[in-house]
């Protein structure tokens, strides 16, 4: 039983409908594949982008470390630089100071400044160190 010219037209019409879809399907891929490496160069282009981040971020954070120690160190110079505080008295009102060698004490001692132990320089003035005279014996201590 042949076919009729009418199923023939019909057939021949859904052929070229699918061959139409499928030609439509074939340029959505091609379209598709094309924003698929646009997207890719753009994520390469990022990747490259945070890759310099970071470097730079590490170059900032290592001068950062270097400029800390540098201000430990720098803080460490000035502790050793910083002028002692002058006490009132070293000695308590309580404690006694005895010459060692007759055992004088009270206001038979004397204190002076021994100008051969200078402590630091306030301005360009020296703070000498104390030392103690008996006023009996003529010790020094």
């Amino acid at each position: 039983m042949p076919l009729k010219d009418e199923e023939i037209n019909k057939l021949k019409s859904e052929i070229q409908d699918l061959n139409n879809k499928i030609n439509a399907s074939k340029e959505e891929s091609t379209n598709f594949s094309s924003q698929i490496e646009d997207l890719n160069n753009i994520i390469s282009q990022k990747e490259t982008e945070i890759q310099e981040l970071k470097n730079n971020l590490e170059e900032k954070e290592q001068l950062m470390r270097e400029t800390s120690a540098n201000l430990e160190k720098t803080k460490s110079d000035l502790d050793e630089l910083k002028i002692p505080e002058i006490d009132a008295g070293s000695y308590s009102s309580e404690e006694r100071i005895t010459c060692p060698m007759c055992s004088a004490v009270g206001s038979n001692i004397k204190q002076v400044e021994d100008k051969t132990k200078v402590l630091s320089y306030i301005g360009h003035i020296p703070m000498y160190a104390k030392k103690n005279i008996c006023k009996k014996c003529g010790y020094e201590f």
